[in-house]
This record gives structure tokens, sequence and C-alpha cells, in this order.
């Protein structure tokens, strides 16, 4: 209530009780003046109430809400459902417009300011958590491999000739169709086997970009998180071959926000050679619905140029989600989640190594996989270890992946030899598990005996037919003699 209506009330209810709600509104007033002066993340997370007044104040900033309005154009965000209309708050403009997303839309001042305020609460997020130089970020309503994408056609405009994306191998289709549907032509770097781990092969990678020519690489694509055993690409040493042969470098930094270790390399990289972005998703990071990415980098005109490239206006509703989230948690509140992420990584490795050696198994030693964690399986047939798969996710475990090292898979053209284990010839079929944020002990210890209880039934079931089939031999051998 304004000053007017206070005294208004007055007539109607005691002055001390208004003067106390008075001041409750002024507090929150307080905060939202501090974010939008600061557009830092409030350290302490706010309470839903002043969450839901901020972004009911934006919401009636846009012209769809005005009491008067009378909208004539063929985009006016009428929204025939009440449910519908709730759950967006009534923000039903999207953000952006048709040459550049990040660019202010007349009839949507709320949207547009909530908008900027996301990408800065977002930037100082990640500052905090690693990458301090970061100058600019963009909230995108796609995920990390159509983010990717918009990157790589931002390039195209500044490299036009080129036709190759260097890209240490990573299973993960979208990471690969990334390359393909920005119309360029991959460049696959198989990665090498160091120990259990799969580590880039950097002089490969030169060795490339000599014979094709630095004109012809449009940018050189590497990772931060994956499925063990895969690890870190070595994006300090790329960065410094970016550099010296003046190639662009965009990072896959899928759900590496989380990780200290990830935004560490990030960071070095970019200090001592060439780092254009680094990509992340929303949903992985930050605890929301998926359909969001953060598009973030060290020069701020390249960041800019890639919002002129996202053509049209765009959902608001990842950068709501975020918006609300980051709100809530406060800087503390995520680096919390963080520690605690740390905490659950060494609880699981913990309790699966003793999985493992019960079951006569063993864990991949990935010291440089911050987040996913692998473990041995008997070298069997695909379809058999697939079962084990099933078992688990009939038991509500979800996230494990199953990897038999066997298997091929074409996409776009391209076969992939042992596709899902990051190499074509990768020693050990093996299971993995991600310790990722918001995971709690609960989940950990009830995986853990799911995972061996399963394990025990399958080991049981694969030494009965191992000695069903050696009967069935011994049998043959026995007819033929006779």
């Amino acid at each position: 209530m304004n000053s007017k209506s206070l005294e208004l009330a007055e007539r109607l209810i005691p002055a001390t009780y208004l003067r106390q709600a008075a001041e409750c509104d002024v507090y929150r007033e307080k905060q939202i003046q501090i974010l939008i002066d600061q557009r830092k993340c409030p350290d302490e997370g706010w309470d839903d109430a002043t969450i839901e007044l901020l972004v009911n104040k934006l919401s009636r900033m846009d012209s769809n809400n005005f009491p008067h309005n009378c909208g004539v154009g063929e985009r006016e965000s009428r929204i025939y459902s009440g449910l519908v209309s709730q759950r967006h708050y009534r923000l039903g403009h999207g953000i952006g417009r048709s040459g550049d997303i990040a660019e202010v839309q007349p009839k949507a001042a709320g949207s547009s300011l909530l908008n900027k305020l996301t990408n800065a609460i977002v930037l100082d997020v990640i500052r905090s958590v690693g990458v301090p130089k970061t100058a600019a970020c963009l909230v995108v309503p796609v995920a990390t491999g159509m983010s990717i994408v918009l990157c790589l056609l931002t390039l195209r405009q500044q490299r036009p000739k080129a036709k190759y994306v260097l890209w240490p191998r990573i299973d993960q289709k979208s990471c690969f169709k990334s390359i393909i549907t920005a119309g360029y032509e991959p460049a696959i770097i198989e990665n090498k086997l160091e120990g259990d781990e799969l580590r880039t092969d950097v002089d490969e990678l030169e060795r490339q970009l000599l014979s094709l020519g630095a004109d012809s690489v449009a940018a050189v694509m590497t990772t931060t998180s994956c499925f063990a055993p895969r690890a870190i690409d070595r994006l300090e040493e790329v960065a410094k071959l970016c550099a010296q042969h003046g190639v662009p470098h965009i990072i896959n930094n899928a759900y590496g926000v989380q990780s200290s270790k990830c935004m560490h390399h990030i960071q070095e990289a970019s200090r001592v050679g060439r780092v254009d972005a680094f990509v992340q998703s929303t949903d992985k990071n930050f605890m929301v619905p998926v359909g969001g990415a953060v598009i973030a980098g060290f020069d701020s005109e390249f960041i800019e140029q890639v919002g002129k490239m996202y053509p049209g206006r765009a959902s608001s509703s990842p950068v709501v989600d975020l918006f609300i989230t980051l709100l809530s948690m406060g800087k503390n509140g995520y680096k919390k989640l963080l520690a605690e992420r740390k905490m659950m990584k060494k609880q699981l490795e913990e309790l699966m190594e003793v999985v493992v050696q019960k079951n006569g198994l063993r864990l991949l030693s990935t010291k440089n996989n911050p987040i996913s964690i692998g473990m041995s399986l008997p070298q069997d047939s695909s379809s058999v270890l697939t079962e084990l798969g099933s078992m688990l996710f009939l038991r509500g475990v979800s996230g494990t992946r199953v990897i038999a090292t066997t298997d091929a898979k074409t996409i776009s053209g391209h076969t992939f030899q042992g596709w899902g284990s990051h190499a074509s010839d990768y020693p050990v079929a093996y299971l993995t598990a991600a310790a990722s944020i918001g995971m709690t002990a609960e989940d950990i210890n009830l995986f853990v005996q799911r995972l061996d209880k399963c394990l025990q039934k399958f080991m049981a079931q694969r030494n009965e037919n191992n000695t069903s089939k050696e009967d069935n031999e011994d049998n043959l051998d026995n007819a033929v003699k006779s």
C-alpha cells in the first residue's frame, strides 16, 4: 500500500498494526532496490513472498497487464487459460526482439528488466564459483546443444571460409550433432588412454589443425563435464594452441558449473590461451526444468553477437525459472549445495568401492573427472550387460549407464566404434554413476543397496549361464567321442 492508502486504513484498524506491515513492505522494497542497483545475486536467499512480489511487479510492467491496454497487434500476449497465465505470472511477451534475444521490448518493460537482471545475477554467480574474469553471459531458452549451434553460427560470420570443427571425441549425441547442425564437418580427435582415463590427444589435435589449415577451422570444441572414464579435456594446452594459431575455442561445460575443478580449468585456459565461449545447461547446474542454457565468455562483444544470432523472440520460461531459483538460493545457498555435492561424490566413491570389492570388480581410476564415477563389469555381450541396466532401472535407479564398449553407432554418416565409451577400443565394460548437485546421502545409500543386490543377481545368473554353457559343451564333446 502507498502512504495514502495506509492513512485511510487507520480508520479501520489500529495504526500500530499498519506500521508493522508497512515496515515489512519497506524491507522487501529495499531488497528489490538493492538487487536492481547492484545487479548481483543476493548472498542469502529470499523468501517466496518477496520473490513473488518482485515477479508480480515486473509482470505489471508489461503492456498486456495494463488495465487500459488496447492491443491490436498480431502478438499481444493473449493467454486463454487462466492456469497457463498463472503458471507464467502473466508474463507472455517472452524476451528479445526479432534481431536480438537481449534487446528490450517496448511492450514488455517488465519482461525485459527481468531478462537483464537474470543475465546479471547469473554472471555474478559464475564469477563467484570459479571464473572471475567472465565478461558477459546470456541465458538462452534452448539446451546446451542448440546453444553451441548459436556459438558456431556466430563464428561462421567471422570465419566464412572455415568448414571444420576439431572435436576431441565425447560420446554424447547432442555435442556431435551441434557441429552438423551448424553446417560444419567434424574432425574427430580420438582420446588417449592413460591408465583408466581417456585424455585429450593434443598432439593429434595439433597435427590435424596443421593438416587442415587454421583458416579452414571454425573452432576447436572441447568438453569439461562428461561420463567417466573420459576426463576433462586438457583445456589449457588446447587454449594455448588456439591462441597460437588464431583459432576460436568453444567449451562444452554442460554440467561443469557445479564443479570447482571444471571452472578452474576454464579460468586457467582463458588466462594462458584462447577461450571464446563456454556453454552450460541451466537444469544440470541450477536445478530448474530442462530448456535453457547459459552462454558465457571473456569477450562481451562476442557474447553480444551470439545474442544477435538468435532469430525472433524467445520464451521467457527458462529465464523466469532461473531468476526465481537463484533469488531463492542466494549465492551462499548455491555454494552450500556445491560443497555438499563434493561430499556426496566422496561418499559415493567410498560406498561403491565396498560394493565392487564384494563382487570381484573394481572402480575405474579417473581422478580428472570430478563428477562421474565408473566401475568395471564382466566383459559380456552387449545384450547381457543391458540386462543389468534394466535391473537397476526397474528398481527405481535412474541415471546410471551400462557401457559394453562393443556397440557401434552411426550419426550423420559418421560411425563410432565402442559408442558410449568415448573410445574405439576401451579395454573394459563398465557402469557409471554421477554425483551431481542436489544428490543426497539417502540417494546414495539407496543406490548402493540396489546396485549390490542387482550385481549379486546378475553375477549369479551369469555364472549359472556359463555353467550351463560349459555343461552343454561337455555333453557335445562326449557325444562326439561316443
